[in-house]
C-alpha cells in the first residue's frame, strides 16, 4: 500500500512541476511533507537528508550572495560586450566560446558556481544581439553537465563514484575526458543545426555593438574591486579544496560574508537577494528522493539488472549506464550515483574473471552526467540555471527543457554505449 501511495505522490508532484500548476518549491515541499504524514519517511530521516545535502544548500547561498554583489557592478554586462565584440556578433562563434568556457570551468570548479556566473552572461549576450537566449542558456547548462564528467572534482557525482570505486584523478582524465570531448562536440553540432544556423544578426546591429564602449558599463569601481578579489579567492579555494579540505560550502560562505562585511551592506538587503524558492525546492526534492529510496524501488531495479545480465559483462555495463541515466532524470544525479554505486558493488563479484570491471564506474559516470541533461531536475545545475534564467527574463519550463535536453542526451548516451563497448 505504501509503495503505491509513494509512487502516486511522486507522480503527482512531477505533474505539478511539469504543468506549473503549483510553484515547484510548493510541489516538492508538500510532496515531502505528505510522505512524512503517510509514514513513508520520518522526521529524523528528513533532517538527516537535509543534513547530508547541507553542503549543496550552503554553497548555493554563498554563491548567490557573491553573484548578487557582482551583478550590481555591471561586470556581467561588461564581459558580455567584450565577448560579443571578440566574436564580431557571430552566433556560432559565440556559442562555441561560451560552451568551452563553461565546460572547462565545470571540469575544475563546482558546476553550480559555473552556471551561476555564466547563465546571466549568456542571456545578456543574446539580448545584445537581439537573439533568443534559450539555446544559449540550454547549451551552457548541458556544457556544464558534460564538462563536469571530465574530472574527479568536476561534479559531486564524480566524487561519489571516485570514492566508491577507489579511482584516481588521472584515471578519470584518461577514461571520461575523451567522452567529454565527444559529447561536447555532439552538443555543439546538434545545437548549430537545430537553432544557431537559423539565427542572423543584422550588419547594422553588429556595427553598433562594435562601437560600444564597454568601460562605460562598469559602475561602483570599489565594489567591483572587492567582488573580484573575493571571487578569485573563492575560486582558488575551490581548486585547492582537495588539499586544504575545508569544504566548498565553507569557502563560498566565507567569501560571501567577507564581501558583505567589507562592503558594509545591510544583512536584510543581502538576504532578500537569495533565491529561497530554489533552496526549498531542493529541500523538498531531497526528502522525496529519500522516501522513494525507503520504498525499495531503486534496489529492485538493481536486482533486475543483476538478474537479466548475469554472465554478460557488456550487457551489464550498458544496463548500468542506461538505467542510471533514467534514474538520474527522475531522482537527480547525486542520489542516483550514491544508489547505483551500491548496485555496482553487488555486480562486481559476478565478474571477477573480467579485467576491465572499472568500466562499470565509467558507465555510471556517463549515465549520471549525460542523463542529468534529460530533465530539469536531473542535476542541481539544471535547477539553478532555470531559476537564474527566469530571474533574467528567460523562462524555461519543464517540457521545453526536456525536449531540448532529451534529444542531446539520447544521442550522447548512444555514442557513450559505443565508446564503452569498443574500449572495454
Amino acid at each position: 500500500m505504501l509503495l503505491i501511495l509513494g509512487i502516486l505522490i511522486f507522480v503527482l508532484v512531477f505533474y505539478c512541476i511539469i504543468t506549473e500548476k503549483v510553484p515547484s518549491c510548493y510541489a516538492t515541499m508538500l510532496g515531502a511533507l505528505i510522505m512524512s504524514f503517510c509514514g513513508i519517511i520520518t522526521e529524523e530521516e528528513i533532517l538527516q537528508t537535509i543534513h547530508s545535502r547541507l553542503d549543496i544548500l550552503l554553497l548555493l547561498i554563498g554563491m548567490m550572495m557573491i553573484v548578487s554583489f557582482i551583478s550590481e557592478t555591471g561586470l556581467f554586462q561588461w564581459f558580455a560586450i567584450r565577448v560579443v565584440k571578440l566574436v564580431r556578433g557571430e552566433p556560432l562563434l559565440l556559442l562555441i566560446l561560451l560552451s568551452l568556457i563553461t565546460a572547462i570551468s565545470s571540469a575544475f570548479l563546482d558546476n553550480v558556481t559555473t552556471i551561476l556566473l555564466m547563465a546571466p552572461i549568456s542571456i545578456l549576450l543574446a539580448k545584445q544581439l537581439q537573439l533568443d537566449p534559450f539555446p544559449f542558456v540550454m547549451t551552457e547548462v548541458l556544457s556544464s553537465d558534460i564538462g563536469g564528467m571530465a574530472t574527479l572534482i568536476g561534479d559531486p557525482t564524480q566524487l561519489i563514484i571516485g570514492s566508491e570505486g577507489h579511482l584516481s584523478f588521472n584515471e578519470f582524465l584518461w577514461n571520461t575526458a575523451p567522452m567529454t570531448i565527444i559529447a561536447l562536440t555532439i552538443l555543439l553540432v546538434s545545437v548549430y543545426f537545430l537553432y544557431i544556423r537559423k539565427m542572423k544578426v543584422p550588419h547594422e546591429l553588429r556595427a553598433q555593438i562594435m562601437e560600444l564602449e564597454s568601460s562605460r558599463i562598469l559602475k561602483n569601481k570599489k565594489l567591483l574591486t572587492q567582488s573580484l578579489f573575493v571571487l578569485i579567492l573563492v575560486i582558488l579555494g575551490f581548486v585547492s579544496n582537495n588539499f586544504v579540505n575545508k569544504g566548498l560550502s565553507v569557502i563560498a560562505l566565507s567569501g560571501a560574508f567577507v564581501l558583505a562585511f567589507i562592503s558594509k551592506r545591510n544583512p536584510k538587503e543581502i538576504f532578500e537577494k537569495i533565491e529561497w524558492d530554489t533552496l526549498f525546492f531542493f529541500i523538498g526534492l531531497f526528502a522525496m528522493i529519500r522516501g522513494i529510496e525507503n520504498l525499495g524501488i531503486i534496489n529492485v531495479m538493481g536486482e533486475k539488472i543483476l538478474e537479466i545480465s548475469t554472465g554478460n559483462f557488456h550487457f551489464a555495463t550498458l544496463s548500468v549506464m542506461w538505467f542510471s541515466s533514467l534514474c538520474t532524470s527522475i531522482l537527480g544525479n547525486v542520489a542516483n550515483a550514491a544508489t547505483f554505486s551500491k548496485i555496482i558493488q553487488t555486480l562486481l563479484p559476478n565478474f571477477e574473471n573480467i579485467e576491465n570491471t572499472k568500466a562499470f564506474w565509467w558507465a555510471l559516470s556517463f549515465g549520471s552526467c549525460l542523463g542529468g541533461s534529460i530533465t530539469m531536475i536531473g542535476s542541481a545545475t539544471n535547477i539553478v540555471a532555470v531559476a537564474t534564467a527566469k530571474k533574467s527574463g528567460c523562462k524555461i519550463d519543464f517540457i521545453t527543457f526536456m525536449k531540448f535536453g532529451c534529444r542531446i542526451a539520447i544521442i550522447n548516451l548512444i555514442v557513450a554505449s559505443l565508446y564503452l563497448y569498443l574500449r572495454y
